[in-house]
C-alpha cells in the first residue's frame, strides 16, 4: 500500500504540475493580453497627444495671420492718420495766414476811412461820398500786389523735424 500511497502523490504532483503549467499560461496569456491592451492605449494616447499638437500649430498659425492683418491695418490707419494730421497742420496754416491777410485788408481799410473818408467815413450811405478812384494809388488796396501772393504752407515743412 506505501507504493501506491507513492504513486498517488506522485500523480498528485503530476496534476499540480499540471495546473500550475496551465494556471502559468493563463497568467502570460493574461500578461500578453494586458500588455497588448497596454501598447493599443499608449499608441491611442500618443495619436490624442499628435492631434492636440497639430491643431494647435494650426491654431498658432491662424493667430499669427490674424496678428499679421491686425498689423498691417494698425500701420494703414496710422499713416492715413499721419496724412490727416500733416493736411490739417497744412490747413491751420493757411487759415492763420488768410486771417493775418483778413486783417491786414481790413486795418488798410480802416486805415483809409479814417483818413482819407474814401469808403463812406464822411457820411454813412451816403453815396455821393464814394470816390471810386482813391487819391494815392499806393493806398490803392487793388494796386497792393503783395497781398495777393499764393499761400506757401505746403507739408514739406512739416516733415522738416
Amino acid at each position: 500500500m506505501a507504493s501506491s500511497s507513492g504513486t498517488s502523490s506522485g500523480s498528485s504532483l503530476l496534476q499540480n504540475s499540471g495546473s500550475e503549467e496551465e494556471l502559468q499560461a493563463l497568467m502570460d496569456q493574461r500578461k500578453r493580453k494586458r500588455m497588448i491592451s497596454n501598447r493599443e492605449s499608449a499608441r491611442r494616447s500618443r495619436m490624442r497627444k499628435q492631434k492636440h499638437l497639430d491643431d494647435l500649430v494650426a491654431q498658432v498659425a491662424e493667430l499669427r495671420k490674424e496678428n499679421h492683418q491686425i498689423i498691417q491695418n494698425v500701420n494703414i490707419t496710422t499713416q492715413h492718420y499721419m496724412n490727416i494730421e500733416t493736411e490739417n497742420s497744412i490747413l491751420r496754416a493757411q487759415a492763420s495766414e488768410l486771417s493775418h491777410r483778413l486783417q491786414a485788408l481790413n486795418d488798410i481799410i480802416n486805415f483809409l476811412n479814417a483818413n482819407t473818408g474814401v469808403f463812406g467815413a464822411a457820411g454813412v450811405g451816403d453815396s455821393s461820398t464814394f470816390s471810386p478812384e482813391p487819391i494815392d494809388s499806393f493806398l490803392n488796396p487793388l494796386s497792393l500786389s503783395y497781398l495777393n501772393q499764393p499761400i506757401m504752407a505746403t507739408a514739406d515743412i512739416f516733415n522738416q523735424y
